[in-house]
């Protein structure tokens, strides 16, 4: 019994961070074992042609309007303790938009971000209670690929599992709330909730739907197209995602997405890859 829940465990682990990863939230909430290693390789593909405007009303981009966006991106996490772990992530995006007659692509890396986790108790080794603090660094000056602000965010989480109708099953429930630093700097929350069930005895295979959402205000009020440098808007989407674990160090995810409702942006939809590496 003990191989099967420590094995279940890990299984959790790697679903949680995935599915973190794509809500880019970056961490979930069970702990990673002291001086142990986890990387998580990924790419994505979000695309949109029409968008909410300020009433909450849905309208095709103006001329034929196409955005684009194809995302590389690594993510790490090294734990420092039983209770404090490291965690940094690295996109390179490439962005590309497009209306009639008229096409613009920028690409180079986005911002940067590293924080420090801290697991503040649990419950039976069940259900953990998690607060992070990450830092944003912007590694670019063109203006297109994201603020180009430093900032700072607080990230509180809650997860767990159990069994349900005789299969082992998980949740989380995030909320993060950020602030960009300059005259016109942007406070966001986002918050994700998560639940994933086991397909097979072997927990080789699980599937997991997650729900979350985005709001954020700045005296910037103009919508851009670009979801990178838009900074009043808000939007909730939905989340599908299938994984499968080959060995106890690597992990396969696909996952698809798409916005349900919004204010001030676009109609995106989304899918990705990602792999879950443990080299130690």
């Amino acid at each position: 019994m003990k191989f099967t829940l420590n094995k279940f465990k890990h299984f959790l682990i790697t679903a949680i961070l995935f599915m973190a990863l794509h809500y880019n939230s970056y961490g979930g909430g069970f702990p990673v074992r002291p001086h142990s290693l986890l990387l998580s390789p990924s790419v994505s593909y979000f695309y949109a042609n029409k968008g909410w405007d300020s009433l909450r009303q849905k309208t095709p981009f103006p001329m034929n309007g196409r955005f684009s966006s194809l995302t590389y991106s690594l993510y790490a996490e090294y734990g420092i303790s039983r209770r404090f772990t490291f965690v940094a992530l690295l996109p390179y995006v490439t962005n590309t938009f497009q209306q009639t007659n008229y096409r613009s692509t920028t690409m180079g890396l986005a911002d940067l971000e590293t924080g420090i986790r801290y697991y503040l108790a649990n419950i039976n080794y069940i259900y953990y209670f998690m607060v992070q603090g990450t830092v944003i660094t912007p590694m670019y000056t063109n203006p297109t690929l994201g603020y180009g602000l430093t900032g700072a965010e607080i990230k509180l989480s809650f997860a767990g599992s159990g069994h349900l109708f005789g299969q082992n099953y998980y949740f989380t429930l995030e909320n993060g709330v950020r602030q960009y630093f300059g005259s016109t700097g942007p406070e966001q929350d986002r918050y994700n909730g998560t639940f994933g069930i086991t397909l097979d005895s072997k927990f080789k295979n699980q599937l997991s739907v997650s729900l979350g959402g985005f709001y954020s205000t700045s005296s910037f009020t103009k919508f851009v197209i670009n979801p990178a440098v838009n900074k009043n808007f808000a939007f909730n989407q939905v989340s599908l995602s299938y994984g499968h674990s080959f060995t106890r160090r690597f992990s396969v995810f696909l996952t698809g997405g798409t916005f349900i409702n919004g204010r001030n942006t676009g109609d995106g939809s989304s899918v990705s890859a990602s792999l879950i590496l443990k080299p130690f």
